[in-house]
């Protein structure tokens, strides 16, 4: 993960769900290259612990991303800095249950949290954006729907909206210089994944063996693919998928 992108050096990035797993690696990663970072969580122990740990340039604002006030009120402190740069729109809820047990209040929360909220975070990213010509969001899908993962209906749902949302979001916003991507991560091994998923090394050696590649994914995997589409490197590149699992579709 030793690539460098010079390009993002001083621009600000706004990620949500950015204190734990893969939303921690990207913070840690844009961080590293220079970038501002502002990102929130609900964990706000989390969150504030690991922008103690970066220093400057890392701003933890604690919002539920369901919220839209809150959400908005966030990406504003992003846009205080200078300007929003880039929006990665990473926060999820990957909760699993039979479809009998997904009663409407139920759906809709997950719902919002795994789909409505890029709709709100990526319209209001285009707002700030439009003006300055320029700009860079990132929606996280998944290839949970492509393998049809069981026990995750609503989920699986809403990965396959946000591959409709950032073709529609990239459609829209391309003559404003806007470029939306998406990156559909496989079976990445983060201490959450590990504790309720995969708690032994025969779940994890179970899972490896679906990949083409016999590596055990990490965030660190899918921060690099998120810096690569966020940088001028990918100045060609808008609505796409790009699929991170080690070839396991």
């Amino acid at each position: 993960m030793a690539a460098r992108y010079d390009d993002l050096d001083g621009r600000t990035v706004f990620i949500s769900g950015g204190a734990t797993g893969i939303g921690a690696d990207l913070v840690s990663a844009f961080h590293g290259q220079g970038c501002n970072v502002v990102f929130c969580d609900i964990d706000a122990a989390a969150g504030a612990a690991l922008a103690a740990s970066l220093g400057a340039r890392a701003t933890f604002v604690e919002a539920d991303v369901t919220d839209d006030f809150a959400l908005v009120a966030a990406i504003g402190r992003a846009e205080a800095l200078g300007g929003l740069d880039i929006l990665v729109n990473n926060a999820a809820n990957d909760r699993r249950g039979p479809i009998s047990d997904m009663d409407a209040e139920t759906w809709r929360r997950l719902v919002d949290v795994n789909l409505r909220h890029m709709y709100v975070a990526s319209r209001e990213a285009a707002r700030l954006m439009a003006p300055r010509g320029r700009g860079v969001i990132v929606n996280f899908g998944s290839i949970a729907p492509e393998v049809t993962v069981e026990s995750l209906s609503v989920y699986n749902m809403c990965k396959a909206g946000v591959r409709g949302l950032t073709k529609s979001f990239a459609r829209d916003l391309g003559r404003h210089g806007i470029r939306v991507n998406s990156i559909l991560p496989g079976a990445i091994l983060t201490p959450k994944q590990r504790a309720l998923w995969y708690p032994d090394q025969a779940s994890i050696d179970a899972v490896v063996a679906q990949q083409c590649l016999p590596v055990e994914l990490n965030g660190g995997h899918v921060a690099a693919m998120a810096l690569f589409l966020a940088s001028d490197a990918a100045a060609g590149c808008t609505a796409q998928d790009y699929i991170v699992d080690g070839g396991t579709i």
